[in-house]
């Protein structure tokens, strides 16, 4: 089979899967609720964090290396140096691209949190308020 008749089915499979799961109502009444479970968002931020962390320095750690060997290579007119630096230019392209994308990730689920927590209290207030009006009346 060639790549292309390979994607095709691929794809094709792909998008009855979609199409099956967007049609289906689940059995299960409170499947459909939104659940913000606290600890697995904080790990995922945490973990988010870490890797941004951890990319943002082991990512480098070849970058003069690498630098250097392309500019030695270039110098004795191998063509593998230019390549070499055009790899190297692409990577640290990537790895920034990937450290911005993990800094979102663990950004966006800490302000998740926080907001929910926020939204939470303020519709405890506001329930709490309405309650004691009832009340009073």
């Amino acid at each position: 089979m060639s790549f292309d008749e390979e994607w095709s089915t691929a794809r094709a499979t792909a998008a009855a899967s979609v199409s099956i799961r967007l049609n289906h109502v689940p059995t299960d009444p409170g499947g459909g609720d939104l659940e913000i479970n606290q600890d697995h968002i904080g790990a995922i931020g945490t973990e988010a964090f870490q890797l941004h962390e951890r990319l943002s320095t082991d990512g480098k750690h070849a970058g003069t290396a690498t630098a250097e060997a392309a500019g030695a290579l270039s110098a004795e007119n191998f063509a593998s140096g230019a390549a070499l630096l055009k790899l190297n230019t692409r990577w640290e392209s990537q790895l920034k691209t990937l450290v911005a994308a993990c800094a979102n990730i663990s950004n966006g689920l800490n302000y998740s949190v926080s907001s929910h927590n926020k939204e939470e209290k303020n519709l405890y207030a506001e329930f709490t308020a309405s309650r004691i009006d009832q009340l009073l009346k």
